[in-house]
């Protein structure tokens, strides 16, 4: 079978990689034309994305994508951006972070005294501490039935996309703009926490409490212990309960308080599959402060359309999915620059270890033998890069150290080409079924979907067709036998590794569950040692490739492009996209 060339382009969430929606807006203007003029206060800039904000949370399992989070990005307060290298750089426009001790690791944060939200409530340790109790999972006492991953005893309190990868005693030191955090073991990604997201005044009167309620519950509950668990706390509950589910919308909320911003942006209109518009927040202060009056991101699923809009000067921007036709079309187009690099993504199939059909190890090994993945390359990515290889890592991207050393011992060898006669040898006779789940509105998903139906056929397997638009919000209910998708990384740190591989974490989709994977997984946060830590991945990575977790496809190639009249747009391949340093765009 020949994979078709259609293309679309896959959201890249806060590690999964949603699908192109199905819009064609080139013609459909929601913004002055490129040719705008004015003050730089007055000026509108627009950029063409694929996908629509499903939530203004995108640190839960279903708000886990990344369109979420570049807005995320933009409206909310950060201690730290990365460059364009993923080096680390403080964000001292919201305050300081300081390191006061290695052994325990101790960090204060203090914030600038000047640091507001949008609504010109400032910002103070309340935000911080609310902001600890989401990320930290301190209060957590929660028991899982491994086969499930549903609570059976205990309390679940504020829902992520991950499960901590950190351990805190409560903070200390408290006054009014900083709160001192002391680690319980050494957190390699210490400089990444981020201990802060929503206004503590907003998120507790949505939750029909108050921010001295909440302080209190926050100090009276105990720490959580699984093995004892104490009562629910009912405060504390309903404020998580809210942060998990309330900032979920598909347009413009009514009570506005749900937009209030604490980054350089704010919300202020949303035509549902249309369009999104920020403009500056007034009460923000410091290096980041926009340079513009309106940003507008258009959602056109397209990547064709996306080209035309730009060539028609009604999207100032584009971030499409990179393919050999794009490119080709914007390399024709006049007062168009192209900007090119790869992604900190690979697409990749996984199997589901809840599945029944997978309970059986030849089962799954013989499928992966059948999976195309060099035909999936070239059709996909090798017109692009044309010296792109089959990915081989579950843990690493070509070039990055450790890769070329993991490769040689993770056994991917195994699955280096289609073996379909070792494929019937593992069957022994036997013909499964298997479920796939995937985009259905990403081309490039359903071509590699087709492409794998068509080889697994010639062993005798049944490939059924599982595919949603609404893949991503099944993805952790398992009603399927595999899945095809995409993970991308910030571009610095290692939190994503227990996501993946520890058992009942819920990033964990597939339901993953390897009790040596699982330990080193969670080691990984708390070992410095950089050679160790090496050690450990490149273990995970074999673990994985010998108990059939999956199959890593490809890195995922990147594009942006821009008109004339944009300036300052640079590349990064990170989950924020194009936005990274939207501070400097000029026009």
């Amino acid at each position: 079978m020949n994979i078709t060339k259609k293309r679309g382009r896959q959201l890249l969430g806060a590690v999964a990689l949603a699908g192109a929606a199905a819009i064609a807006l080139a013609g459909c203007t929601t913004s002055p034309s490129a040719n705008e003029s004015g003050s730089a206060s007055n000026k509108t800039i627009t950029v063409a994305q694929v996908n629509e904000v499903t939530s203004f949370n995108y640190n839960t399992p279903q708000g886990n994508l990344d369109m979420n989070g570049m807005i995320n990005y933009m409206t909310q307060p950060q201690f730290v951006t990365l460059g364009s290298d993923y080096k680390i750089t403080p964000n001292t426009d919201l305050g300081t972070v300081k390191k006061l001790s290695d052994d325990p690791l101790t960090v204060k944060y203090t914030l600038n005294k000047d640091a507001k939200w949008s609504d010109g409530k400032q910002i103070t340790s309340d935000d911080l501490l609310l902001g600890w109790a989401q990320a930290s999972g301190y209060y957590d006492s929660a028991t899982q039935d491994e086969s499930t991953g549903k609570v059976t005893s205990g309390t679940q309190y504020f829902s992520l996309a991950s499960a901590s990868p950190f351990k805190t005693d409560y903070p200390t030191d408290i006054t009014k703009d900083s709160i001192t955090i002391k680690y319980k073991e050494p957190y390699v990604d210490w400089q990444l926490v981020n201990p802060i997201q929503f206004p503590a005044h907003v998120v507790t009167e949505e939750a029909g409490t108050t921010v001295d309620d909440l302080l209190k519950a926050l100090k009276d509950t105990p720490a959580g212990d699984p093995a004892k668990p104490a009562a629910a706390n009912s405060v504390l509950k309903k404020v998580a309960d809210f942060v998990n589910t309330g900032y979920d919308k598909t347009s413009l909320p009514s009570d506005k308080k749900l937009l209030v911003s604490g980054g350089p942006l704010m919300v202020s209109a949303w035509t549902p599959k249309q369009s999104m518009t920020l403009v500056p927040n007034p009460e923000y202060t410091g290096n980041h402060k926009v340079k513009f009056g309106k940003l507008v991101v258009r959602f056109i699923g397209d990547a064709n359309a996306q080209v035309t809009a730009l060539q028609n000067g009604e999207v100032d921007a584009i971030q499409p999915q990179a393919s050999a036709d794009t490119v080709k079309a914007l390399d024709a187009a006049s007062g168009v620059k192209t900007i090119e690099g790869s992604q900190v993504a690979y697409d990749h199939l996984d199997l589901n270890f809840g599945s029944s059909v997978f309970k059986d190890e030849n089962v799954r090994k013989a499928f992966l033998l059948t999976i195309p993945r060099e035909q999936i390359l070239k059709s996909i990515v090798t017109p692009i890069n044309k010296d792109a290889k089959v990915l081989d890592s579950q843990l690493y991207l070509p070039g990055q150290d450790g890769y070329d050393e993991s490769v040689k011992n993770n056994d991917s060898s195994e699955y280096s080409k289609v073996d379909i006669d070792a494929a019937k040898k593992l069957l022994n006779g036997a013909t499964p079924t298997v479920k796939i789940l995937y985009n259905t509105e990403n081309p490039n998903r359903v071509d590699t979907f087709q492409a794998i139906q068509a080889s697994a056929a010639k062993a005798g397997i049944k490939v059924v067709d599982g595919g949603s638009p609404d893949w991503s919000s099944l993805l952790a209910g398992g009603d399927y036998d595999a899945s095809i998708f995409g993970w991308v990384n910030p571009g610095a740190g290692n939190a994503a590794i227990p996501q993946l591989f520890q058992t009942n974490n819920s990033g964990n989709y597939n339901k993953f569950n390897d009790a040596t994977a699982s330990k080193l997984a969670v080691e990984t946060q708390s070992t410095l040692d950089e050679s160790k830590l090496n050690d450990m991945k490149m273990e995970i990575d074999k673990i994985a490739f010998d108990k059939a977790y999956g199959l890593p496809l490809f890195q995922s190639p990147g594009l942006f492009a821009t008109g004339s009249n944009l300036k300052g747009v640079q590349y990064f391949g990170g989950q924020t996209g194009i936005f990274w340093n939207v501070w400097d765009w000029t026009k």
